[in-house]
Formats: structure tokens, C-alpha cells, sequence
């Protein structure tokens, strides 16, 4: 017993991480520490709505942390967005694009991940203005987790809200990711936004919106949401579990393609 005190005695004052990699201060290069950070907001597809199954107990990938409400990277469980400081009940978070994006980074770099989860479902791009509780609870989250790793894309969806009237869209998100960039300190870390539900009653007005992102945002994308099924049918905006993994999935390709290669 003594022994293995002393051994965690050792790696508490080596400042060693969950993420397997030295603590360092904010802001200190892509060297500063070992994990690949990632920050994931927006309303409630971001938050996850997909069917939890008993299975999902099991979920817990190596080298893939979670930003816990302390502020502290921990193994990171089901459903993500359980540590987010602005979400609804944790009854309604379920599986969401974190789960799919998380395991094909693992498997294609190989590298240690620090996810920052903290989407609020029903939540309007209003809301995430610059100088709001969500922004900066976004900022304030990853700012802390930047003591830990290098961020090195923020990931976005959020819009139905906002898609009846998607006219200023663009403008608002433009104004907000340049805001989020500067506060962190980032430069142009990767934004990728997502498509909402091809059969979103607004869809056909709001997603060519998101497919101009690049247009606006500078080093920016979007990811489709061709093939995510609904949750429930065509009256519910939220995806289903198969069509989070899958949006999910989008979400990493992207990243891998603007980030590591």
C-alpha cells in the first residue's frame, strides 16, 4: 500500500494528465501537452437525443477523455454532453456525433483526445452571441482544457432555432466564431458546422445557408446530414442513434482532412 502511494504521490507532483501528457499552461503551442482537443456546442442534435442502449454502459475508449465539471479530463462515458454546465436534465442527453467523431480520430491518428461537450438542446444562435452564459461558458470550459492539450477544431451544430429565418444566420455565426478564435487565442482553428434534418420542415431554406459557410468563416466547413434517420419520424428534428454515429463520423473525416492532413 505504501508503495503505491508513493508511485501516485510521483505522478501528481510530475503533473502528469489523464490525457498522458505533462500539464502545461494555456496557449503554449501545439508541444504544450499531449492531448488533441476538441470542443463540441450547439442545441440539442450536438447535446445527443440518440437512443442510449444498456451496451453504452460499456462505452469507454482508450485515450478518449471527457472535460468533467471540475474542469479535470476523465474517461470519458455516455452520454457526453453529461458534464456540459448549461444542458437540460441529464435524462434527456443521449448518444450524440461526439460518439462516432471520437472513435475514427482514434483509429486514424492514433492520438490521445480531451473532448469539451457542452451543447444545451432548444438553444438559439441568440444565445451564443458573444458576452452570453453560453458563450462564455464555452470559452471559460475550454480555456481549462487548453492547460491539458492543443485545440484543434471546434465542432458545431445548432440551427434548427434559427432555420424560419436564416437570412442573417451567417452574419450572427461569423461574428461569434471569430469571437470564440480571438478569446482563445486559437488563430483560425477549423469550425465545422453540420447540416439539420433533410426533412426539417426548414431545411431547404437553412442547410444551403450552412453550405456557404466557407464563404463567410474563414477556415471553415459543413458536414451532411444525407441518410441520418430520425429518431422517432418526420416530425421530430432529432436524429436518431444510427444517424448521430453517421453525422458523426462526417464530422471526423472533415476533421482528419483539415487538421492531419
Amino acid at each position: 500500500m505504501k508503495r503505491i502511494i508513493l508511485i501516485l504521490a510521483f505522478f501528481a507532483a510530475a503533473g502528469l494528465t489523464a490525457c498522458g501528457g505533462r500539464k502545461a499552461a494555456p496557449n503554449n503551442g501545439p508541444d504544450a501537452s499531449g492531448c488533441d482537443l476538441f470542443l463540441l456546442i450547439g442545441q440539442s442534435n450536438m447535446a445527443g437525443r440518440g437512443t442510449m442502449l444498456a451496451t453504452d454502459s460499456a462505452w469507454h475508449p482508450d485515450d478518449v477523455q471527457l472535460l468533467d465539471s471540475a474542469g479535470i479530463p476523465v474517461q470519458a462515458t455516455l452520454p457526453l454532453n453529461r458534464y456540459s454546465t448549461i444542458r437540460k436534465e441529464l435524462s434527456l442527453q443521449g448518444i450524440n456525433p461526439g460518439v462516432g467523431f471520437a472513435e475514427v480520430i482514434r483509429e486514424k491518428t492514433g492520438r490521445p483526445l480531451l473532448l469539451v461537450v457542452n451543447a444545451r438542446g432548444g438553444s438559439a444562435l441568440r444565445e451564443w452571441v458573444p458576452g452570453s452564459d453560453y458563450y462564455n461558458e464555452a470559452a471559460r470550459r475550454t480555456r481549462q482544457a487548453m492547460q491539458y492539450g492543443t485545440l484543434r477544431a471546434i465542432l458545431w451544430h445548432q440551427g434548427e432555432s434559427d432555420s424560419g429565418q436564416p437570412e442573417d444566420y451567417l452574419e450572427l455565426l461569423s461574428d461569434m466564431v471569430a469571437s470564440l478564435r480571438r478569446d482563445l487565442g486559437c488563430g483560425d482553428v477549423p469550425f465545422i458546422s453540420g447540416e439539420i434534418a433533410r426533412w426539417h420542415r426548414n431545411a431547404d431554406r437553412f442547410n444551403p445557408v450552412i453550405r456557404r459557410i466557407a464563404d463567410r468563416i474563414p477556415n471553415s466547413a459543413f458536414v451532411s446530414s444525407e441518410d441520418c434517420a430520425p429518431l422517432r419520424d418526420s416530425l421530430d428534428p432529432h436524429f436518431g442513434r444510427d444517424g448521430q454515429l453517421l453525422l458523426g463520423r462526417r464530422y471526423a473525416e472533415k476533421t482528419i482532412e483539415m487538421c492531419y492532413e
